[in-house]
Order: C-alpha cells, then sequence, then structure tokens
C-alpha cells in the first residue's frame, strides 16, 4: 500500500468525487474493471482472493493488454463546475499492470452532452504526458484559472488506476443561483475554511449534496477534555443574507453535541481573523441527538462567511443556510464564471 501524500492542492474539494455528483461518463475499454470506480470517494481496497471470470478483481478502472497503437482515456463529468488545480492518479495495489505514463484534459461544456458529444469539445491541457509509478499516489499540479466541466484522463498505453482525483474550488453558474438557495452548500460554491478539530471526519462533510446515510458522512471531532469548544467555519457561495438554517445531528446520538451555536460576518479575506467581529445568527442553544434543528434568522444585514460552534465537542450530518445572494455578489460569480 503506498505512503499518503499532501500536496498543497489536497485540502480543496475533490471535484469529481460520486459524492459531490461526479460521475465517470465514457471510457474506450474497461474490460477488467469497471470506469466508476475511479471517484469512489473511500479509498482502494485489495482482496487478494477475489477472481472473476475475467481475472483478478480491482477497485480500480482497468483496460486490457493493447496490441495496436494508441492509448485509453477515460472522461469524467465534475460534480461542480470549478478550476482545477491539482489532480491525483492514485495507482494503488496495480504493480504489473498500472500505466506508466498519464495525461489529463479540461474541457467546458454547456448543458449535457453525450458522450459522443464530448469528443469533439474543445479540450485543454491540464497536466503534460508524465510519468506515473505502480501501487502509488501520483500527484500533479495544475496552473490554469480557467472553469472546467469535464476532464479526460489518458492513460499510455493502457493498465490500471484506483482512483482519479481533481481538487480545486467550485464555480457555479449564478444563473442556477436565484431566489432562496442553500449559501453554503458546497456544490453553491460554499467552502469550509477553517475548523478547531476533525480527528474522525472533516467538517466539509456537513456542506455535502444530500442527506447524511450514516455517521461518518458527517463532522466529528474528538472528545475535547480542555473546557474549550470546537468550531467551524464555512466561506458562503458569496455574501448573502440568511433567512433560516438547519443544523442536523441525525445519527450521532451518544456524540451529539449539547450546545450549538451559529454566527456569521462579512469580510473580504478568505479566512476570517482574530480580529472578525462576529454577529449571533442563533444563539447557543441546546441540541438534541438524531435531530433536525431548523431555526429561523432575523438578521437583514448580508454575510460572507457562517461560524458553526458545538460546545463541548460533537458531531454534525449536515449544516444548510438558507439565504439569498446579494446583486453584487450574483454579479461577480457572473464575471467569473465568464472568465
Amino acid at each position: 500500500m503506498p505512503e499518503s501524500v499532501s500536496p498543497g492542492f489536497a485540502g480543496l474539494p475533490d471535484l469529481a468525487s460520486r459524492t459531490l455528483g461526479g460521475s465517470v461518463v465514457a471510457a474506450n475499454d474497461e474490460l477488467f474493471a469497471q470506469r466508476e470506480n475511479l471517484i469512489k470517494p473511500e479509498p482502494p481496497v485489495f482482496a487478494a482472493a477475489e477472481f472473476g471470470h475475467k481475472g483478478k478483481v480491482y477497485d480500480g478502472w482497468e483496460t486490457r493488454r493493447r496490441r495496436e497503437p494508441g492509448h485509453d482515456w477515460a472522461v469524467v463529468r465534475l460534480g461542480a463546475p470549478g478550476v482545477v488545480r491539482g489532480v491525483v492518479v492514485d495507482t494503488s495495489w496495480f504493480t504489473g499492470n498500472y500505466p506508466p505514463f498519464i495525461s489529463v484534459e479540461g474541457a467546458r461544456v454547456e448543458g449535457y452532452p453525450a458522450p459522443a458529444d464530448l469528443e469533439h469539445a474543445g479540450w485543454h491541457c491540464l497536466v503534460e504526458r508524465s510519468p506515473a509509478r505502480g501501487d502509488s499516489v501520483n500527484t500533479y499540479d495544475v496552473g490554469n484559472d480557467r472553469v472546467w466541466t469535464h476532464v479526460r484522463l489518458s492513460i499510455y498505453p493502457d493498465g490500471g488506476v484506483a482512483r482519479l482525483r481533481v481538487h480545486g474550488t467550485v464555480v457555479p453558474d449564478a444563473r442556477f443561483l436565484t431566489g432562496t438557495i442553500d449559501l453554503a452548500a458546497l456544490e453553491n460554491g460554499g467552502d469550509l475554511v477553517a475548523c478547531s478539530d476533525a480527528f474522525y471526519s472533516s467538517a466539509r462533510n456537513v456542506i455535502m449534496p444530500g442527506r447524511a446515510r450514516i455517521m461518518a458522512d458527517g463532522w466529528e471531532n474528538a472528545r475535547r477534555r480542555d473546557g474549550g469548544n470546537d468550531f467551524a467555519t464555512f466561506r458562503l457561495a458569496g455574501e448573502g443574507t440568511v433567512e433560516h438554517v438547519e443544523i442536523d445531528t441525525s445519527y450521532f446520538v451518544g456524540n451529539a453535541p449539547g450546545w450549538v451555536r451559529l454566527s456569521g460576518c462579512a469580510t473580504g479575506d478568505d479566512v476570517p481573523g482574530a480580529e472578525t467581529d462576529w454577529r449571533e445568527l442563533v444563539g447557543r442553544t441546546r441540541s438534541q441527538p438524531d435531530t433536525r434543528h431548523r431555526f429561523l434568522v432575523d438578521d437583514p444585514e448580508p454575510v460572507t462567511h457562517i461560524r458553526l460552534d458545538v460546545y463541548p465537542d460533537g458531531g454534525l450530518a449536515r449544516l444548510r443556510v438558507w439565504g439569498r445572494l446579494t446583486d453584487a455578489a450574483r454579479q461577480r460569480l457572473d464575471q467569473r464564471w465568464a472568465g
């Protein structure tokens, strides 16, 4: 099993993840292992004794041995459009059957093209043809500020890849952010910018799409013994006014917070500093295990960030911050999307 690595972009969301809504829409070959495995959120596993009628079963995408010129490829529709900052091509458990070289391209396509239509998309290089190691987490920086909707992974000439991670920042299409929306949602451009503790699972999970299915789908910190409290800070999709919020402790039974509190601020900084003037949106309130708590917010002033405090510690399944973007925020998103 390869050693873990933490490149600078690793802390950014995986835009290709199935959890965010990504899909492997096409591949030229997947005889040994299906392409959909590429974007599974969990780490790849290996079962030494598992064989099928086509041979060894791998937790990844694997093509047949190529006997003619050319190379193999797979196309991924990102779960949310965005700027790509780095790519991980994970060849875990592929030792004698990994591709020695890879490349990655990006395309931006309106609507919902069929795989055949994507053949004629305007593909642009994100990662030039580069060496890859077997049974390794191969990382590649991307220096490009354009917004992409699809990526294409090419492997030379053939072989197996366990996972593809496409790390970057979501850039939503403001045309779909009218009216009341979830300002904190990752798919709308919100993101986690600070967290006191994420011992068991990331606080970013609470702004993922859909309902949590199990406790592991949420944010869980360690048990606090120092008299303080844990918190997570989120940058919203843009400056907006908050109307109501939902703080969901579903599946957290013996480890839900005792109390919760929600604050907001307006700042031009990506991460609010120590001198930030936070306004209380939901006062410190007793919370219940395994419960969706809903609170009305009576504050007409726009905010750019939300801070969720849990007392003294404990896990949450989801956070929803329902509100409306300001006109200025929508204009900034329009400009960024058009760039």
